[in-house]
C-alpha cells in the first residue's frame, strides 16, 4: 500500500500518529478537562483547535531538513534502534505512572516560558490559549522531531512534498478528532471524565507504546537474521 498509494499511506500514518500523540498526558488535555466542564464544549474545542494548529506547525518544521539525512542505510538502521528504545522507555514510563503528569525540570521550564509568552501577548481567547501552551512546550517539538524522523526512516512517509503534506494533513485531522471527542465528552459528561480517566488513558497509551516497541524490536531482529549479523 505504501508503494501504490504513498500519499494515502502517509496521511493514515499522520492521522494515527497525531491521534495517538494526543493520548499522552499534557497540559492541553488537562486544560480541556477543566475548561470544558466549566465553560462548555465550544470553549474547550477551540483550545484543542489552537493546540492542533501548533502541532501541525511543529510537525511541518520537523519534516524539513531530514529528507537527505535519512536516505543513508546506516542512519535508517540507527533510527530504528533509537525509536525502539524511545518507545520502550516512554511506554513503561506511562504504564507505571501514578499521576496524570509528574513535573520535571523541562515541564517547569516550559511553564515559565509559557507564562512569559502569555504575559507579553495577553491572550484571552480559547484558541490562543491552546496555541500558546503547545508553542511554549519545547518537549512537544522534540517529540515531533523524533516522530517525523521515525516516519521518514521507516519509509512510512515518502520523501516527496505531496506525501509530507498528506502526513501533516493526517496529523491535523487526527489531533482535531481527538480534541473534538474529548471536548464533547467533558462538556456533556458532568464530571465523569476526570483526571482518573486521563490516567487510565495514559496507562493504555503506555501499553500501546510497549506493543509498538515490541513490533519494532521484532522487525530489527528479523532484519538482522536476514543479513546474518
Amino acid at each position: 500500500m505504501a508503494d501504490s498509494h504513498p500519499i494515502l499511506f502517509a496521511a493514515l500514518a499522520g492521522f494515527f500518529s497525531g491521534n495517538a500523540f494526543c493520548w499522552l498526558p499534557g497540559p492541553i488535555n488537562l486544560t480541556i478537562l477543566n475548561e470544558g466542564a466549566r465553560r462548555g464544549f465550544r470553549w474547550a474545542f477551540l483550545i484543542g483547535l489552537g493546540a492542533a494548529s501548533m502541532d501541525v506547525i511543529y510537525c511541518s518544521v520537523s519534516f524539513t531538513g531530514f529528507s537527505h539525512f535519512f536516505q543513508h542505510p546506516m542512519v535508517k538502521a540507527a533510527m530504528q534502534v533509537a525509536s525502539f528504545v524511545f518507545l520502550l522507555f516512554l511506554g513503561f514510563k506511562f504504564l507505571l505512572a501514578s499521576t496524570v503528569k509528574t513535573p520535571t525540570r523541562l515541564d517547569v521550564a516550559a511553564d515559565k516560558l509559557e507564562a512569559k509568552i502569555e504575559q507579553k501577548i495577553h491572550s484571552h481567547s480559547a484558541f490562543a490559549t491552546g496555541f500558546l501552551r503547545v508553542a511554549a512546550n519545547l518537549g512537544v517539538f522534540g517529540a515531533w522531531l523524533v516522530l517525523a524522523a521515525t516516519l521518514l526512516a521507516h519509509d512510512w512517509v515518502d520523501d516527496t512534498l505531496a506525501a509530507k503534506a498528506g502526513c501533516v494533513a493526517g496529523v491535523f485531522t487526527g489531533t482535531v478528532l481527538w480534541f473534538l471527542i474529548l471536548s464533547f465528552v467533558v462538556s456533556r459528561g458532568h464530571g465523569r471524565f476526570s483526571e482518573k480517566t486521563l490516567l487510565r488513558l495514559q496507562h493504555v497509551s503506555g501499553l500501546c507504546l510497549i506493543t509498538a516497541a515490541i513490533i519494532e524490536g521484532v522487525q530489527i531482529a528479523w532484519h538482522l537474521a536476514q543479513h546474518k549479523i
